[in-house]
């Protein structure tokens, strides 16, 4: 069965297209261009790739808010060309220690958000104070930094600091993910102050003469990252910048203490490392979606022997492969993630340096709640837990969720790449999709990134791209239902991925053609 989810109203002659960038020096890709030029000037002044992911890594909690903040977590992998080491930092979020599972009563029905959990009493999983975690973003980029870079903290904060004293500049992208989440933000105070100005969702005036960009105010937030600059990143955990946080988030009801702050560290790791078709894939391990990711690619070694074209077999095995490593997830782990408010951003440096980086909020916008004295975001990581007791991924305090962000490196013969994504539990399949097409297509990365694929998250069905004919289709109905569906802005129905690559020594990159704000820019 094909069913069809594609819009009727919308233009099949619309093509979304970006150029593959190109250096012989360094590339920086995120999902937001205003953070890969924070990332390539740290380049073009001597920094490695960790110095330029660090960078825009923190630009992009001022510049992209719904995905991104200081109050976030996520994780990252560092690949050195001198050595040909690979190193982990993972920098997820934990529940409070004193968190009463108890107090998340679960009621008939299933929330609105990302998971489709059982519902919540008050939704305190997913909205305010409650669902708070303790953040790791600090913890995960100044460790990276002090570890396997060579800038300073201060002076890495700059282009953040300098984003936040200009205020947020809106653009119609802005507005519509503002608007999606304003029902939420008008319940915080602070979230309306700072994103809904007058309770209105903002937008862009027509250019005039004289006239300024419509920019929301990030002052209290500046201020913040002033802090952080001058007493260093333990102030977040330790210092006064903690005891706001502390202070704000127990105002609210929530769980999060001084303890839970100064008892976080990030975790620097060796990476899980597996082969395809002779390239190495080294992932984040743990709690995350690369596990999962490497069992698909050793069911697709044996499943799919590639041919000269992509064709029907190609994606019926892809399918079978990601379906079988999902529901092994599911039997295992317990999770039942759906897309999630996810950045990745991916650098490579003139060495060869790489960097796969991934950072969330979990929920668009988070908690929606921002906090008071410090002007920050916070996450709802306490979503990613099952609200129902006694399974492998039920809410309990002191405890990592499994989280679906996937870093990823693959390296060898055919080219190294740093690759990655945001979408939740849509991420592991479009890596699995890229990583086949680049190894046993030999297509380039744009040409990957751009190419029809499918989606198949734990759901029983494929979400399959509009563009694949139908022999493919007919093809795929005999595996699972299939769906339809449009790469759009909104709704995310494919993760949005980017990556960056490396061969014979010449850098690329590329970004998902669909995504208005994503960038791939080249150091000259």
């Amino acid at each position: 069965m094909v069913s069809n989810f594609a819009s009727p109203n919308l233009s099949q002659a619309l093509v979304f297209d970006k150029p593959e960038t190109v250096s012989r020096h360094g590339v920086v890709a995120t999902q937001n261009r205003a953070a890969s030029e924070a990332g390539i000037q740290v380049l073009r002044e001597g920094g490695n790739a960790i110095d330029a992911a660090v960078a825009a890594a923190l630009v992009l909690t001022v510049t992209e808010p719904w995905m991104s903040s200081l109050g976030g977590g996520g994780a990252l992998l560092s690949y050195s060309a001198k050595s040909g080491t690979v190193k982990a930092v993972d920098f997820s979020m934990i529940s409070p220690a004193t968190l009463d599972p108890d107090s998340y009563g679960v009621l008939k029905g299933r929330d609105a958000d990302l998971f489709g959990w059982p519902k919540v009493v008050d939704d305190r999983n997913v909205l305010g104070a409650p669902s708070v975690a303790v953040p790791g973003v600090v913890a995960g980029l100044s460790t990276a930094l002090a570890q396997l870079g060579t800038r300073s903290w201060a002076d890495i904060l700059q282009p953040a600091i300098e984003h936040a004293r200009q205020g947020f500049q809106v653009d119609w992208y802005a507005s519509l993910m503002i608007a999606q989440a304003a029902p939420d933000l008008q319940k915080f105070s602070s979230s309306a102050a700072d994103f809904l100005p007058g309770g209105h969702t903002p937008f862009a005036e027509p250019p005039t003469p004289g006239a300024q960009p419509v920019r929301l105010s990030r002052q209290r937030l500046l201020a913040t990252l002033e802090r952080l600059a001058s007493a260093g990143p333990q102030d977040f955990y330790e210092g006064e910048i903690a005891a706001s946080i502390v202070a704000d988030v127990q105002a609210e009801g929530g769980y999060l203490s001084m303890q839970d702050m100064r008892q976080y560290r990030a975790k620097i790791l060796e990476p899980a490392a597996s082969w395809y078709r002779g390239q190495q894939v080294c992932v984040v391990p743990g709690l995350n979606g690369g596990p999962t990711l490497q069992a698909a690619l050793a069911g697709l070694a044996q499943r799919y022997t590639p041919g000269a074209t992509i064709d029907a077999q190609t994606f019926v095995a892809h399918a079978a492969s990601i379906y079988a490593a999902t529901q092994e997830r599911l039997a295992t782990m317990g999770d039942h993630g759906g897309e999630s408010c996810t950045t990745h951003l991916s650098v490579v440096d003139a060495q060869g340096n790489m960097v796969a980086l991934t950072q969330t909020l979990l929920s668009s916008f988070g908690s929606r709640l921002t906090l008071g004295q410090s002007g920050l975001l916070m996450n709802n990581g306490v979503m990613w837990f099952d609200p129902v007791p006694g399974r492998p991924n039920s809410i309990g305090p002191g405890k990592r969720p499994l989280c679906n962000f996937c870093p990823v490196l693959v390296l060898g013969d055919k080219g190294n790449y740093a690759l990655g994504g945001s979408g939740g539990r849509k991420i592991m399949p479009a890596l699995l999709g890229l990583i086949s097409f680049l190894t046993d297509h030999g297509l380039s990365l744009r040409d990957a990134l751009n190419h029809p694929r499918i989606d198949v998250s734990g759901n029983p069905w494929i979400t399959a791209d509009h563009r694949m004919p139908p022999v493919v289709l007919d093809a795929l109905a005999k595996v699972l239902p299939v769906v339809r569906a449009e790469r759009t802005v909104l709704p995310v129905n494919f993760t949005i991925a980017l990556g960056v690559g490396e061969h014979n020594g010449q850098k690329f990159g590329a970004t998902e053609s669909s995504m208005p704000w994503a960038e791939a820019l080249a150091q000259t």
